[in-house]
């Protein structure tokens, strides 16, 4: 057997591979399946290069979901079943080894011990690879299609569905930390070596599909709208802060730029009138490095610590044009809080502070109501504790919620009611089922910026704003939870990655005020009087700049 080639950090995209499932470092290069055609590939890791290494047995490998080697020996699952062969005898003959009574996805090895998940069972079942006899099962940390490896004492879990992965204690299953993956739908994970010396780097496979505009001359238009498979294996790097109760992963530095075109739909004159919008936040997860002015000049006021752009118009009317606004260079890693419901036993009480500002409705929230009173009893039901009950408001909304947009926001009750929301309409809900229950929420945002973590130096424009939520823990502080993405399923499971966690692309902004006002005289102007919407168009762009280590 080879050394072992140390790998470069970089983006491994296999040539003429479609989804890539399971992955092994194994003699220098990386192995994986390719399942849509029972290719087993070996793939050179600093040239992409890639060899199919079954040509006349791949049939038996169409469908297998993961992989593991170890001592010569190649293991994968592949429906219900667990199969090994030999890699030293060249004839790549599957052995079955094991069958199962449902569908087994991932598979890991150390010594005589045989790791296997299963999505249906929500188990990690634990084999003897000699005598084939079940030993043990450990709790699936989450809910989609789990892939393993295994480091020392530790056992690694990637999951598809909740953009995820874990790291458990070998022995007992028990979650040390959790990391967002910069990209959806894991599939497979390995650590390689490093050759810039340790730690190994920690590669993650995807496999999923990606739009794009198809040139067909058959076709009219010629131009239509496909999907192709898109399958590649990233770093995934990490830093985990126990005392902190977090870990960070892939981040990004980000130019971000939010403009005003003034172009008044009306007749208006306005004297004296301040323009303030809200800047970016410093957060555990987001670094400013840097903010300008576009177009016109600001002042900048902060209030409780947050930082606000205050552009200023002795006159204003329907005759004046400008572009105004700020450009930012935004340090952002994705987050995940690693906090449970034992840590939140015996929690200090929520100050009066707090209670006159999170628990009141201040927001339009039709607290009052019958229906959101009814529903913030039933979604907690008899729980007491606060994380618990968090999560039970949120599974609750997501299964009286379907998403969809409509021209403005319901409040919670009609929102409810009709059982469809946006993420506003989510937002709302969540905020008066958890203040009713105690709980301190409150709005957060505002942009996400598209996740095309590929693409570098190129203007990318999301499509609509975004809000979501945090709830606070006395005694530590506020944790973070997405408004509607993690409505995935039709009656759940629904998946956690973002319950306590953020993806690099939210970008925060100024927490506690809002994000822009018009003010006379230190004084709100009435929508009534004018809207910001009849104002001005506002145009939002973020570019991609490098990826960054935590």
């Amino acid at each position: 057997m080879s050394t072992a080639t140390p790998v470069n950090h970089r983006t491994i995209r296999p040539i003429s591979t479609y989804a890539l499932h399971g992955v092994a470092f194994y003699d220098g290069y990386i192995w994986a399946i390719e399942n849509i055609n029972g290719y087993l590939l070996r793939i050179n890791p600093q040239t992409d290069a890639t060899e199919i290494m079954n040509p006349k047995t791949w049939s038996g490998f169409i469908g297998a979901t993961s992989l593991a080697i170890q001592n010569d020996t190649l293991w994968f699952t592949s429906g219900d079943r667990l199969y090994r062969c030999s890699i030293t005898d060249g004839q790549w003959q599957p052995e079955l080894i094991i069958r199962f009574a449902d569908t087994v996805n991932g598979v890991a090895i150390s010594g005589n011990s045989l790791y296997i998940s299963c999505q249906k069972q929500g188990e990690i079942f634990i084999y003897d690879a000699v005598s084939r006899q079940s030993i043990t099962s450990l709790y699936a940390p989450g809910i989609g299609i789990e892939n393993l490896v295994i480091r020392g004492e530790e056992l690694w879990v990637s999951d598809s569905l909740e953009q995820t992965v874990y790291c458990l204690e070998r022995a007992t299953g028990e979650v040390k930390f959790t990391l967002l993956t910069p990209f959806e739908s894991p599939t497979g994970l390995a650590f390689c070596p490093n050759s810039q010396g340790s730690p190994d780097i920690l590669y993650v496979a995807y496999a999923s599909q990606e739009p794009y505009i198809r040139d067909n001359p058959n076709a009219d238009p010629n131009y239509e709208l496909q999907y192709r498979d898109v399958t590649f294996l990233h770093p995934l790097y990490y830093r985990y802060d126990p005392e902190k109760k977090y870990a960070l992963s892939n981040g990004f530095l980000l130019e971000m730029s939010y403009v005003e075109e003034l172009s008044p739909l009306d007749p208006v004159e306005l004297q004296n009138l301040e323009w303030k919008i809200a800047l970016p936040a410093e957060t555990d997860r987001q670094q400013v490095v840097s903010i300008e002015p576009v177009g016109l000049p600001f002042t900048i006021e902060e209030k409780d610590g947050q930082k606000i752009a205050v552009f200023k118009f002795d006159q204003l009317n329907e005759q004046q044009r400008y572009i105004f606004g700020w450009r930012a260079i935004l340090k952002v890693w994705s987050i995940k809080y690693q906090f449970t419901p034992r840590d939140c036993e015996n929690l200090p009480p929520l100050s009066e502070v707090m209670q006159g500002q999170y628990l009141v409705d201040n927001e339009n929230l039709a607290m009052e109501t019958e229906i959101i009173q009814r529903a913030a009893e039933e979604a907690v039901g008899t729980e007491t504790n606060l994380l618990r009950q968090m999560y039970n408001i949120r599974n609750y909304v997501y299964d009286h919620l379907s998403y969809g947009i409509k021209p403005h926001i319901d409040t919670p009750d009609i929102a409810l009611r009709r059982g469809v929301g946006s993420c506003g309409e989510y937002l709302g809900v969540l905020l008066a089922l958890s203040r009713l229950n105690q709980i301190a929420s409150r709005t957060v945002g505002r942009y996400k910026c598209p996740a095309h973590a590929h693409l570098r130096n190129m203007p990318l424009q999301p499509d609509y704003n975004h809000v979501w939520m945090e709830f606070y823990v006395p005694g530590y502080g506020w944790l973070p939870m997405e408004s509607n993405p993690d409505d995935l399923c039709e009656g759940g499971p629904y998946p956690a990655r973002f319950f306590m966690g953020l993806a690099w692309y939210h970008a925060e902004m100024a927490k506690g005020v809002p994000f822009e006002k018009l003010y006379h005289h230190g004084e709100v102007v009435p929508k009534e009087q004018v809207s910001l919407g009849d104002l001005a168009l506002n145009h939002v762009r973020f570019m991609i700049l490098e990826e960054l280590q935590p």
